[in-house]
């Protein structure tokens, strides 16, 4: 018995091996659906934002990761950042609980940020606090 159950295993993975390999790749979804087609680069929606945002940070769509390159705003003062938005305009960041010196480092480097809207791939989970990068 433990011989035929070990046999018949064998079986079942080398069909499904066999099939893998000669059947053909999955069908992939719509290009609206996964992203934009543009003669050799495939794009999705996080590529475009990433692309929207020309180099600043963008408030509603970043980790607190971005916000290292800029001295003493990292981590307190972006995780008050990430958690208050979303943000309408950049300087809508002064509304939140700041203190003073807070406020005079965002208007420091409030020409790096800007603002789009929110995109869910950017924003799902608690990814933009614990983004899994790790030194």
């Amino acid at each position: 018995m433990k011989r035929l159950l070990t046999w018949l295993t064998g079986v079942v993975l080398m069909t499904g091996l066999i099939a893998g390999l000669t059947l053909p790749a999955s069908v992939h979804a719509e290009d609206d659906l996964v992203g934009k087609y543009s003669g050799n680069e495939i794009r999705n929606v996080v590529d475009d934002k990433i692309a929207e945002r020309e180099g600043k940070v963008d408030l509603n769509n970043s980790s607190v990761r971005r916000f290292q390159q800029f001295p003493g705003m990292y981590p307190t003062m972006a995780g008050k950042i990430v958690l208050g938005g979303p943000y309408n305009s950049v300087d809508d960041v002064l509304e939140l609980d700041l203190s003073e010196r807070q406020k005079e480092l965002f208007s420091k480097y409030r020409d790096n940020f800007t603002v789009t809207p929110p995109a869910i791939a950017l924003n799902e989970g608690d990814d933009r606090i614990n983004d899994g990068q790790y030194r």
